[in-house]
């Protein structure tokens, strides 16, 4: 009995680790850090999102700079110090501050700022450089 219940238990651990989907890996490179925060005059505009996303997923994928793309949407704060006002959080990595300077220029990027732009009121921006090794 007690080995068919480890069988059991053995089977079940090696179905459930088998059935985890592997999720790809961004190379988060902490020499150039970009976050950008973006607030849509239509934050509940589904057409207005489904346009920025569009335009957003299509400059991601073609930009040759970019290196970790993560785009998010705020969840609910439940502490003061959280600011849930935007719509969307763009944070992209880069090798070096000249990489990022590239990407300002790059084809992909200036198409979406032309693509998007009339469906933003605000965006700041926050560039750092890493300073741990």
């Amino acid at each position: 009995m007690k080995k068919a219940i480890c069988i059991l238990i053995l089977l079940t651990m090696s179905v459930t680790a088998f059935s985890q989907e592997e999720k790809p890996m961004s190379n988060f490179d902490p020499a150039f850090v970009h976050n950008v925060y973006f607030w849509l005059h239509e934050p509940d505009n589904e057409q207005a999102r489904a346009k920025f996303e569009t335009a957003l997923n299509k400059f991601l994928t073609a930009s040759e700079y970019a290196k970790t793309k993560f785009v998010g949407i705020p969840p609910k704060a439940t502490r003061e110090v959280v600011d849930d006002s935007l719509t969307y959080n763009l944070v992209v990595t880069f090798d070096s501050p000249a990489a990022q300077e590239a990407y300002q220029k790059e084809a992909p990027h200036l198409t979406f700022i032309e693509e998007a732009k009339d469906l933003w009121k605000k965006v700041i921006v926050y560039d750092a450089k890493g300073i741990v090794k």
